[in-house]
């Protein structure tokens, strides 16, 4: 497997540009579209929390990740990676899904506070749109074998996309009351 991504990391390259440039500018653009009304078998309402779920995950399987890492146990450290590659994979859907079903939530904090939720919001907001290609580009450089090349970026990867995921968490815990 490492071969295949080694002989055509090029082709994965110019991938993962087009892909961290599309994912953004259709996340902005679902924003800017009428709400959908559309019969799902469940209730959406209950996704911010499945989302908020999904970033604890997420954070968990990081911290774990780094830990293997340092235990040198690659294959425990790689399924852990994976898995919270996985699980934003599907938060992104989930969170996309939710957000053409439904209006936006308002934060309804005052004081000091509102401050620091739109702080935390904002910060998430843009180190999510930045997280995604240095994600990709770290799963490629583990992919291609190339792993000196792998654990430079992943110097700057991981505490990056665990800052997203824990403040994804805190944004639901602060909101959540307004929904």
């Amino acid at each position: 497997m490492e071969r295949m991504f080694a002989e055509k990391e090029q082709f994965w390259a110019k991938l993962i540009v087009f892909v961290s440039v599309l994912v953004p500018v259709l996340v902005a653009v679902l924003f800017r579209l009428p709400q959908v009304n559309l019969e799902l078998p469940f209730d959406v309402k209950l996704l911010p929390k499945f989302h908020a779920i999904i970033n604890a995950s997420v954070s968990v399987l990081l911290v774990l990740s780094f830990y293997f890492i340092r235990q040198k146990n690659v294959k425990v450290h790689r399924i852990c990676n994976i898995t919270a590659l996985v699980l934003s994979a599907l938060f992104l859907v989930s969170y996309v899904t939710y957000h053409t079903l439904t209006e936006s939530t308002r934060y309804g904090g005052e004081g000091v506070i509102k401050y620091v939720y739109y702080f935390i919001l904002l910060t998430h907001i843009v180190l999510a749109a930045l997280i995604l290609p240095l994600i990709l580009f770290t799963f490629l450089r583990a992919f291609a074998g190339n792993f000196s090349a792998h654990r430079r970026l992943a110097r700057w990867t991981m505490p990056l996309w665990l800052y997203v995921s824990v403040t994804g968490v805190i944004v639901y815990l602060m909101i959540s009351p307004y929904y």
